[in-house]
């Protein structure tokens, strides 16, 4: 395959990505044909990575998305016991005796689901970068050399088709994760 007929394929695909960005920008919009929910949880709970599981679930059932709950719950769960055991809140953030909130944010569009947790610290996350096992290492010694911590985040960047984060103006984070589907299996309008 020469370089020509790479091209059409790479300009579809940056197109694709280019589009999934603009929507994952755009404010929601009940007339848009999109479905949103943004959740706000207390790190301090002890049932909130259950609360965000079920929810997520609940969520994505009721907009017609089962093929991505499974995938999705997980993410969710990875995502938000990241804030629960690492997030530290910004100074002008916290309150004194008050919970760590949580907010869980969800956009679906007919051809993707963008999930966003967000935090009141603003360390940002460390993504993993590119493979960290080797295929002959995964087996019987898998958990042997798996790293301490950081797996939530790989789950995440194995299950969602991407994940980056943003900084909130006034300070915290939003790691956001994006999982494509077929907008025919949804039978929602392919735009």
């Amino acid at each position: 395959m020469d370089a020509r007929s790479k091209r059409p394929d790479e300009h579809e695909r940056v197109a694709d990505e280019l589009s999934a960005y603009a929507y994952w920008r755009a404010a929601p919009d009940p007339s848009s044909g999109g479905h949103f929910l943004t959740l706000t949880l207390f790190a301090d709970s002890p049932k909130t990575g259950s609360i965000a599981r079920d929810m997520t679930a609940v969520f994505l059932r009721s907009a017609g998305a089962e093929s991505v709950v499974d995938d999705a719950r997980l993410i969710v769960s990875e995502l938000v016991g990241n804030v629960v055991n690492h997030a530290v809140p910004e100074p002008r953030l916290a309150h004194p005796g008050g919970n760590r909130r949580i907010d869980v944010t969800f956009k679906i569009w007919p051809r993707w689901l963008f999930i966003g947790v967000t935090d009141e610290d603003s360390t940002p996350p460390l993504l993993p970068m590119g493979d960290t096992l080797s295929p002959e290492l995964v087996g019987e010694l898998t958990e042997a050399v798996l790293p301490d911590s950081g797996r939530g985040l790989m789950i995440a960047q194995r299950l969602a088709t991407s994940v980056w984060w943003t900084p909130e103006a006034q300070g915290g984070k939003t790691v956001w994760c994006r999982l494509d589907f077929d907008s025919l299996a949804w039978g929602l309008p392919a735009w």
